[in-house]
């Protein structure tokens, strides 16, 4: 198990460049399967859960090829059906939560789906019900094998049908569409999630020959055409990331260029943490932040307390709330952190009350941030990254320590974050890894 080393209190200057987006990478490599022609994708960042599902389409049968860093193609022309039965796949999806992605693809061109229950982070309970109930109602048979942990689906045809999402899932949208694009006749899917990432990944398959329109709204509409071919595609900058940085450079920050933002994208991310106090500067597609000495927490119009919430998008994404809870805890004033859509999330800040924070952890959903405006410095701790999110934060608040701080655990970082302590220590960190 490997763990960073961070030395507190080092200043962050210089530029940094964001990788591509993890969650609309595991969507976008996931639709190669739905052609049996080469698809070339863009800005794939180089982490740990977008190359375990490389290496599992690899062992399906899809021919991959790395041409240039970042930049894959794939050809799914000869698929091992055979494979999806063997303890191997299924063990491989219980580990990577990016799999269950692959159910659309492979029922809309094969027939068939098979998947055991697939891992990632421990937020909470992540139910699948959205993706089952919506490719049902296109046709397919869903069976659950309880003793087995396996999900098994099949269709002999799709067929286009009306629906309405129990919840804005985004994984479960995506499943959706990538199962609709190849059935017959028209699919309507209301309440459907539209965060960039499902964006995305609308216009690649538009670019392959589906026909999806409302790209960008809560109502998406898809006429099934009978194949698609191949296509080119360029992956956005990963927002969580540019997130993440702002934070950084908002905490021990000596004036931070995040580069290509593509801020059209971020929706109402830096007017969150703007709400903080947090100053930056937006320099073409670049973002600026200064050294911030001081950041003041607004109150609402009314003069009451600060409430941040996550809410699917256009709302604030939940993947950023817990490092906004680290730049909380040295803001001038208070705050009311919301968690409404995942009931774990927020146990990781005990870690950050250890290390002098002043939190109150009202209930599994709700925390309250009393920031010390800099007066205290958090104090160096040891510490285990329970989640990808989580690990950041944890990061962010190292860095800012005084002391030398150890995180355990950080393959959940690096399940998201490219070359992480490489790239810090590019800008002035002091972290090291040891494995």
């Amino acid at each position: 198990m490997a763990s960073f080393i961070i030395e507190g209190g080092h200043r962050l200057q210089g530029e940094i460049t964001p990788q591509g987006a993890k969650n609309e990478a595991l969507q976008v490599i996931c639709a190669t399967l739905l052609t049996h022609e080469e698809v070339t994708i863009k800005n794939i960042p180089d982490i740990a859960d977008v190359n375990n599902l490389i290496h599992l389409l690899q062992d399906m049968g899809v021919e991959t090829t790395r041409i240039a860093p970042g930049t894959y193609t794939f050809k799914a022309e000869n698929i091992d059906l055979g494979y999806l039965e063997s303890q191997e796949y299924l063990e491989r999806c219980s580990s990577l939560r990016g799999s269950v992605l692959l159910i659309g693809p492979l029922v809309a061109r094969f027939g068939k789906a098979i998947l055991s229950k697939p891992g990632g982070d421990k937020i909470g309970r992540r139910r699948l019900d959205t993706h089952f109930l919506g490719i049902r109602k296109l046709g397919a048979t869903f069976c659950y094998d309880n003793a087995q942990g396996l999900f098994r689906i099949n269709a002999s045809q799709l067929q286009g049908a009306d629906m309405l999402l129990d919840e804005a899932s985004v994984t479960g949208t995506a499943n959706i569409i990538m199962a609709a694009v190849l059935a017959k006749g028209k699919t309507t899917i209301y309440n459907a999630a539209c965060e960039p990432y499902i964006q995305q990944l609308c216009l690649q398959l538009n670019n392959m020959g589906a026909k999806i329109s409302g790209i960008a709204s809560n109502l998406l509409t898809i006429e099934g055409v009978e194949s698609l071919h191949g296509t080119t595609h360029t992956i956005l900058p990963d927002m969580i990331e540019i997130g993440s940085f702002i934070g950084m450079a908002a905490m021990v920050g000596d004036g931070l260029t995040i580069k290509n933002v593509s801020y059209k994208d971020l929706g109402i991310i830096p007017d969150a943490f703007r709400r903080l106090g947090i100053k930056m500067e937006l320099r073409g597609d670049d973002l600026y932040i200064p050294r911030q000495e001081h950041y003041e927490i607004e109150s609402f119009i009314d003069g009451s307390f600060m409430t941040l919430a996550d809410a699917p998008w256009p709302g604030l994404t939940p993947d950023l709330l817990s490092v906004l809870i680290v730049i909380a805890t040295q803001a001038k004033g208070s705050v009311l952190f919301h968690q409404k859509m995942f009931e774990s999330r927020l146990f990781f800040v005990d870690k950050l009350i250890e290390m002098g924070a002043q939190i109150i952890l009202c209930d599994p959903h709700r925390a309250v941030v009393v920031g010390h405006d800099n007066a205290i410095r958090l104090q160096a701790r040891r510490m285990t990254s329970p989640d990808i999110r989580a690990g950041i934060a944890m990061l962010i608040a190292a860095l800012s320590a005084e002391g030398t701080s150890r995180i355990d655990n950080v393959g959940q970082i690096d399940r998201g974050y490219e070359n992480i302590e490489e790239r810090l220590r590019s800008l002035g960190a002091h972290i090291r890894r040891e494995d």
